[in-house]
């Protein structure tokens, strides 16, 4: 590390500092998503090239594991310490302060805990979140517990909030105990320093080992398991009704949509099968920060029978309303206590607990779902460690509330414009093609999860590649009702449900119509109108599920309304789907399902190769681009035309029964 940053200018000491960062950042029993920060005090250049005193410290956007020297942005020092001798600061000072002492303005702001480390002064700080400490900390008796095993080699702060107070009490109490080899912050996490990075790093391994020590030696946590009264429904089944309890009802046929990832081991089922897990599952949370992800408490539904899910859905759909009515009065009697300043954030659980299946976690996206699950399962092993060796307890609700409605983090809300398609799924089928490809990155550029269909499954993981992110890859023929139904439970598996079904999936046959053989009509007719029926039918399966609405749209084709000479064979089928579209619209408006078409003609595909448009423009006389320009607008129209327009009908509440024209301009095809 140090051969290998010098090269880019980078000091001894900094390489040092992102090198045991890493070994830190890469154990998630030591900190995970963000949490954690490392410092190091050094002596920096600036741009004129003078040598400056600094403290590079971790930025916020960084993660310990991945973090590069860019991560730990310099701050100038002597200025930075001198804020010990305020009696107050306000946070949003104390970061504007910090900014104005960064060595390059460029950097990321440095984190909330940057004077605790400046003020300390050791040359390493690393900051941990380990779950070993946070279960003997997260006690009634928490300091009398730690004291048993690391005795006056730690010095003891009960929980301050992160910021200036806090460093200010930090390096207070280290000051009153200057021989201690760390700083043990109550329900809070560990601080270790030392003169070099080995020093402090092994400080942290060292004091984190004996907790897992002292755990080790007792029973290990075996709460009662509740009976199950018959099989539990799928993953699949269940995580729909989940995903639509845990969704928003913001009024006039809108929702604020949110994706979920499952999770289940042996440790998570015995978490959640506990016969009390209602009574310490939902204590709170670990350490204050996970609030923000996860909310104070998950929620814990009934075990979902096979044989009742109705039932089920009921008692999710009552239970998600009392959360949000609970939640609303947690932040009306905290607010009212702190000025009534605040403004509440989404009401709704980000962590579900589910006897007999396992854990969810949701969120906006997928990546924030993700978050909220590995948080759950942090929380999940600390509780479980912590009542071996006695009663977990989280920090009281007081606390909670002014972490998780902290100036800082509600200064951002609003700064960030949510995509128009956030917390939404979409399926796209024939995802592999031109038209399918394009479609699928547009509505992943505007925030949609996306799951990628094609019979080719190296095309279908081609598109899901270059879309980047949890965009998901499925084989799948939909002319087979079986892989229709494997495609759409892995897809509820993965994202929690479907919001947006593009079923645009097809294929041309050729032939005058009075000589087609019969068994290429039928082929076409079970790709080009079956296929569509049985993926709706799918779709608006897990959509009335979920309560939600949603979208179906289909691509139908301009042979639908003027059907082309020896096309019959694709423009029968077609002709169908279009009317299927209307079909679905006029019967699932009532569930808040929309149903539109798009007609679109001469695009360069799969379905239009290069092969017929040489051949077809021949039959016409026309050299190949007047083929594909030959419409009112004169131009060619492109696969990114046609996934405009399928945005557009999954963007218009309020329209259902439509059928959009995408071919530049043909009357003959213009609907009457």
């Amino acid at each position: 590390m140090i051969a290998h940053y010098g090269a880019q200018g980078v000091n001894e000491d900094l390489a040092l500092r992102v090198y045991t960062s890493r070994l830190i950042g890469v154990e998630p029993e030591l900190v995970i998503h963000g949490g954690g920060n490392t410092s190091v005090k050094t002596i920096i250049p600036d741009f004129l090239g003078k040598e400056r005193e600094v403290l590079c410290v971790k930025g916020s956007g960084w993660n310990l594991d991945t973090i590069e020297p860019a991560g730990l942005p310099a701050v100038l020092l002597e200025p930075i310490t001198g804020l010990r001798t305020f009696d107050s600061l306000t946070d949003e000072d104390m970061v504007s302060f910090q900014r104005a002492n960064l060595l390059d303005p460029a950097s990321p702001n440095p984190s909330v805990e940057t004077l605790l480390h400046a003020f300390l002064p050791h040359k390493f700080v690393d900051h941990s979140h380990a779950t070993a400490i946070l279960a003997v900390s997260d006690q009634p008796q928490g300091e009398t517990l730690c004291r048993e095993i690391f005795g006056d080699r730690l010095a003891y702060l009960h929980y301050v909030a992160p910021g200036f107070d806090l460093s200010k009490a930090t390096a207070a109490l280290y000051d009153q105990n200057p021989d201690v080899e760390g700083v043990l912050l109550h329900k809070h996490g560990l601080f270790t320093f030392g003169e070099t990075a080995k020093q402090s790093y092994d400080r942290m391994i060292e004091f984190v080992s004996m907790a897992e020590a002292f755990i080790g030696d007792a029973a290990p946590f075996a709460p009662t398991t509740r009976p199950m009264a018959a099989p539990t429904a799928s993953t699949a089944q269940v995580a729909p009704i989940i995903r639509g309890a845990c969704s928003t009802d913001l009024g006039y046929g809108r929702h604020h949509n949110i994706v979920t990832t499952f999770r289940t081991s042996q440790a998570i089922r015995t978490f959640v099968d506990g016969e009390h897990v209602a009574s310490y599952g939902t204590r709170g949370v670990v350490t204050p920060d996970h609030v923000i992800r996860t909310k104070r408490q998950p929620l814990v539904t009934p075990a979902p029978l096979a044989s009742d899910l109705p039932a089920f859905q009921a008692d999710v759909t009552a239970l998600a309303a009392q959360y949000r009515t609970d939640y609303q009065a947690y932040f009306d009697r905290n607010n009212d206590r702190v000025g009534g300043d605040k403004r509440m954030l989404d009401p709704s659980p980000r962590v579900v607990l589910v006897p007999g299946l396992g854990l969810f976690g949701v969120g906006t996206s997928k990546k924030a779902a993700n978050i909220a699950a590995d948080l759950a399962e942090i929380t999940i092993d600390t509780v479980s460690l912590a009542e071996r060796v006695g009663t977990f307890e989280a920090l009281p609700e007081t606390d909670l509330f002014d972490m998780e409605y902290w100036s800082l983090e509600q200064a951002k809300l609003g700064k960030g414009v949510a995509k128009p398609l956030a917390g939404q799924v979409a399926i796209v089928t024939g995802g592999g093609g031109a038209i399918g490809a394009a479609t699928a990155k547009l509505f992943a550029q505007n925030g949609a999860e996306i799951a990628v269909l094609d019979i080719d499954a190296d095309a279908a993981n081609t598109v899901a590649r270059e879309i980047g992110g949890h965009a998901l890859a499925l084989a799948c023929d939909v002319t087979d009702r079986q892989a229709i139904d494997a495609a759409f439970a892995q897809v509820c598996e993965t994202f929690g449900g479907v919001d947006i079904l593009v079923s645009n999936a097809g294929a041309a046959w050729q032939g005058e119509i009075g000589a087609l053989d019969d068994a290429v009509l039928r082929k076409s007719f079970e790709l080009n109108f079956f296929a569509h029926q049985n993926l709706a039918q799918a779709a608006v399966k897990i959509m009335q599920n979920q309560k939600t609405g949603g979208a179906l749209l289909f691509n139908a084709s301009k042979q639908a309304i003027n059907p082309g000479a020896n096309l019959g064979a694709y423009g029968l089928p077609k002709a169908a789907t279009l009317f299927l579209s209307r079909q679905y619209a006029l019967e699932y408006g009532k569930h808040g399902i929309r149903a539109n078409a798009v007609n679109a003609d001469r695009i360069r595909s799969g379905l239009l190769t290069e092969d017929m448009i040489e051949k077809r423009a021949k039959a016409r006389g026309l050299s190949e681009g007047e083929y594909l320009a030959g419409n009112l607008l004169g131009q060619e129209v492109r696969a990114g035309d046609v996934a405009q327009a399928f945005l557009h009908h999954a963007l218009s509440p309020r329209t259902t029964g439509d059928v959009t024209t995408v071919d530049g301009g043909n009357i003959a095809a213009a609907l009457r």
